[in-house]
């Protein structure tokens, strides 16, 4: 402890002495708190010190100070500044925090063009996180033309040094064959090397790919394994896959009781498909005790997102007034709604109630219990 408080004292007179280099680590020991009591305002004292001199880490580390409001009032402006200062000299970390503020519009007027401009002066210098995000630019056209060669060669690149959610969006480039030769392998390899390491979309995407069979031996088995590590990450989309296996059996012994387990936590995530299926079993009463009112609310809330089979559903409700005051009238608008998004169910119940001259009845129905 001793030796470490000596070699303190020579690092706080360097730094006395207007060392930048010796200013910064004793900025960092402050702000983490390593060997000396941690004080966020003496880490952005010893940071302003060294950024004052040029220190393109400092100036970072003090621009990160501003940004999150740490040992000063968080300022944006003052983190932009800071940030363009230590860009300019090539400070990879100082280019990729400047193009999230662009991209984000977080602190800063949003502007994708500049975002795009960094995040290349970043991925130029391999930053992998750069690479990635640039990539993405390229896939959804923001900030440049779209162009998913673009795209497919920054993740690449990010893939090359292990980028996780690069192997994702490149497997799924792989899948859809935008930017590359379509090849389920390859998607599903990229997939699988993201999925050992946890990425839950790529976890999901595995599980469509072992439920249809693409590529790889269809196992219902293996898709319930990956939608389950997923659905364990809080995943909607795994939850609400899992609720079909339970509720058809597939890969796991049926059991509607779970299905409605997994469904409601899909549901409460706002899932809309899941909204509906719950609101099914409840209207049936499989796998829980039959509700109407459960359905409907169910129903109601998928069908406001525009679920077209829960439009159906509370339609149909509506129709024949069960546990709603009946009204022809909602019950057509959802219909509608729902025959608009090509549900054939819908479409035909239409024509049958246009022609039954249930079509411009309003309301006024009782109520079936």
């Amino acid at each position: 402890m001793e030796e470490q408080n000596d070699e303190l004292d020579v690092l706080k007179a360097r730094a006395q002495n207007g060392n930048a280099e010796a200013q910064f680590d004793i900025a960092i020991k402050y702000e983490n708190g390593e060997g000396v009591v941690q004080d966020n305002i003496q880490a952005v004292y010893w940071y302003r010190q060294a950024a004052e001199q040029g220190h393109a880490y400092a100036q970072t580390n003090l621009g990160d100070m501003y940004r999150l409001g740490l040992g000063v009032d968080q300022d944006y402006i003052q983190a932009e500044n800071l940030y363009i200062k230590a860009a300019e000299h090539g400070h990879a970390d100082a280019q990729i925090e400047l193009s999230y503020m662009y991209h984000t519009g977080k602190g800063v007027v949003q502007d994708y063009t500049k975002a795009v401009y960094w995040y290349r002066q970043a991925a130029e210098q391999g930053h992998a996180d750069a690479q990635f995000n640039l990539g993405n630019m390229y896939r959804r056209g923001l900030g440049v033309d779209q162009d998913f060669n673009q795209a497919a060669e920054w993740y690449t690149l990010a893939v090359e040094q292990g980028d996780m959610d690069a192997r994702f969006e490149l497997g799924f480039l792989y899948y859809y064959g935008e930017g590359v030769e379509q090849s389920y392998y390859k998607a599903a390899k990229l997939y699988r090397l993201a999925a050992y390491k946890g990425h839950a979309m790529a976890q999901i995407e595995l599980g469509f790919l072992y439920t249809n069979g693409e590529c790889v031996e269809q196992s219902y088995y293996k898709a319930f394994y990956w939608f389950t590590k997923a659905a364990k990450q809080g995943h909607a989309i795994a939850q609400f896959n899992i609720g079909i296996m339970y509720k058809n059996g597939e890969g796991v012994t049926q059991d509607k009781a779970k299905a409605v387990k997994w469904y409601t936590m899909a549901a409460k995530q706002e899932d809309a498909e899941a909204q509906n299926n719950l609101g099914f079993l409840y209207y049936n009463g499989e796998g829980v005790e039959k509700s109407y009112n459960k359905a409907f609310y169910w129903f109601t809330k998928a069908a406001k997102q525009g679920d077209a089979m829960a439009q159906f559903n509370l339609g149909d409700m509506y129709r024949f007034g069960i546990n709603v005051a009946q009204d022809k009238a909602k019950a057509v608008m959802l219909f509608t709604h729902a025959a608009e998004q090509g549900h054939t169910c819908a479409q035909d119940t239409l024509k049958d109630m246009d022609s039954n001259g249930e079509i411009g009845v309003v309301g006024g129905g009782e109520t079936k219990k």
